[in-house]
C-alpha cells in the first residue's frame, strides 16, 4: 500500500471506454472515473463476508465493506482484477468468480465503472496485503443491522447490495 498512489490506472468514459492512464493519486485528486471490481463471499451457510478497511487507506479509512475488491490497473481486466484482489486481501485462490453485472457509482469521493461478481468460499482466511484489518461472517439480519451500526461503503452499498438482497431471497446462497 505505501506506493498505490504511484500506480497506474485507466481513465473511463461512461461506456467504458479507456480515455487516458494516470496515477492514482490523481485519479483520487480529480474524482476521475476508473475501473474497481465489487467481490461478495459468501459461505456455504449462506453468510456473508464483511470486513474493516485498513486506516492506511485514501478512501474511506477505517470503514467496513461488504465486497472484497478495488482499483482495477491500468491494462488489467476486470476478471485478472478481482481474483487477484481476492487473493491479496483475503487470501482466496482458485475459486471460480460468477460475474452480477456492471454499474456506475459517484459522489464527490469517488466516480467508479464497477463490476460486480459473488464467490462461494468456505476456507481460511489470510489478511495478506495490510488493507484489511477485521472480517465478520454475518448473516442476512446480522448484515442489515451491521449496516445501521457502521460506516460501510457507498460504492459496494450500491452496485453489490441489491443483487445479493435478491440472491438472498430468492434461494439460500
Amino acid at each position: 500500500m505505501s506506493n498505490a498512489g504511484e500506480e497506474l490506472v485507466d481513465i473511463v468514459d461512461q461506456n467504458d471506454n479507456v480515455l487516458y492512464q494516470c496515477a492514482r493519486k490523481e485519479m483520487r485528486a480529480n474524482v476521475l472515473c476508473h475501473r474497481a471490481v465489487f467481490i461478495a463471499v459468501v459461505n456455504s451457510a449462506g453468510e456473508l463476508l464483511i470486513h474493516q478497511r485498513s486506516a492506511m487507506k485514501d478512501l474511506w479509512p477505517s470503514w467496513w465493506d461488504i465486497a472484497v475488491g478495488g482499483v482495477v490497473a491500468a491494462g488489467e481486466n476486470y476478471d485478472t482484477a478481482a481474483l487477484r484482489e481476492l487473493d491479496e486481501e483475503v487470501g482466496i485462490a482458485g475459486v471460480p468468480l460468477t460475474p452480477l453485472g456492471m454499474g456506475t457509482y459517484c459522489d464527490d469521493m469517488v466516480s467508479v465503472m464497477g463490476k460486480c461478481f459473488v464467490a462461494k468460499y468456505d476456507g481460511p482466511l489470510v489478511l495478506r496485503d495490510g488493507e484489511v484489518v477485521a472480517t465478520e461472517w454475518v448473516s442476512q439480519s446480522d448484515l442489515q443491522q451491521r449496516l445501521l451500526e457502521r460506516n460501510f461503503l457507498p460504492d459496494s452499498r450500491e452496485l453489490l447490495l441489491p443483487t445479493l438482497q435478491k440472491l438472498w431471497n430468492e434461494v439460500t446462497m
